[in-house]
């Protein structure tokens, strides 16, 4: 299988991350078949589709006619052997819980062509474990998006001990002609890179907040008018290229050594989240929220509308859009 010769693609269990890769397939102009268990959750996914395109019209990246012919390219069905059948690349975005990809997989495998590759957006389960009962495990991989994935292009491919190169280069080479920016793990890593790195960061947060050095609401500041605005250009290690002048990264890390150590030591290390951090940490977000406006989101919903706005603009940006 060659990615050139992929022109339908199905997303299995389209809810938040699956009607969202749907959406992604269909607006690079591929055949989708969208699978839901039940029609009130297809119906749902429908609704997130039109808001998502109304979105994208609202900032001009298409017209109306434009955003109707992308809607037109997606199939919804309740049935996972309607939905993969002619698929030759087959996204899942079921529950994080080995037991039901165990069953989809089953069902996928009982209906796809052996040929088709069959990816996995799971957050962090290992893809060995997921494709162990799989009639042809060499075809599967990881395929994790960041949300929403029809705007964030980043993919995280994984693979399992029986994954194949061919499988791997496929969907790296698919995700790359549909405007993703793949990245390859060269080997299983629960959490993958990103989840790892932003749950380091979080950790972090927590760990602030209660020690009472700053507000929820004060970190939040913090990592979006400093480093996030950089994160949001280019990575941290060309970051710190840049910030070591002349001498590099290299040159930054001897120079800070001994401060970074200091606060290495006196940094989070716990190895789970205190049971309290919860409703701390519901608390900051709710007050955070109120010190926000209707334009940069002071609801679930308009704080959605706020993120999807500032990632199209920022994608223009980088020319992803």
């Amino acid at each position: 299988m060659k990615a050139n010769d992929i022109k339908v693609a199905a997303s299995i269990c389209a809810g938040v991350i699956g009607y969202s890769y749907a959406l992604k397939f269909a607006m690079t102009g591929l055949e989708v078949w969208a699978q839901n268990r039940t029609l009130e959750s297809s119906n749902l996914a429908r609704q997130r589709v039109r808001e998502s395109l109304n979105s994208l019209v609202k900032c001009n990246v298409y017209t109306e006619d434009q955003a109707q012919e992308i809607a037109s390219r997606i199939h919804y069905t309740n049935s996972v052997a309607e939905a993969v059948k002619n698929a030759q690349f087959i996204q899942e975005s079921s529950a994080e819980h080995y037991e039901v990809k165990w069953e989809i997989v089953e069902q996928i495998e009982a209906a796809a062509d052996p040929d088709a590759i069959i990816a996995t957006s799971t957050s962090g389960l290992l893809v060995t474990e997921i494709a162990k009962n799989a009639k042809h495990p060499e075809r599967f991989c990881g395929g994790h998006p960041y949300n929403p994935p029809h705007l964030i292009p980043l993919v995280e491919i994984t693979r399992g001990e029986k994954t194949t190169e061919d499988t791997v280069a496929c969907a790296k080479d698919f995700y790359q002609r549909i405007g993703m920016e793949p990245v390859v793990l060269q080997k299983e890593a629960l959490g993958f890179i990103c989840n790892r790195l932003q749950m380091a960061l979080y950790r972090e947060v927590a760990d602030l907040v209660m020690s009472g050095v700053c507000s929820v609401e004060d970190a939040d500041k913090a990592v979006t008018f400093g480093p996030g605005i950089r994160w949001g250009i280019m990575g941290p290690s060309l970051v710190f290229e840049l910030g070591g002048g002349k001498g590099g990264i290299s040159g930054l890390m001897n120079h800070l050594h001994d401060s970074t150590t200091l606060w290495l030591h006196d940094m989070a290390d716990w190895k789970e989240f205190p049971a309290e951090w919860s409703d701390i940490a519901q608390k900051g977000v709710d007050e955070e929220l109120s010190h926000r406006t209707p334009e940069t989101g002071n609801t679930p919903e308009t704080l959605a509308e706020y993120r999807d706005r500032m990632l199209i603009e920022e994608l223009k940006l980088h020319g992803k859009l």
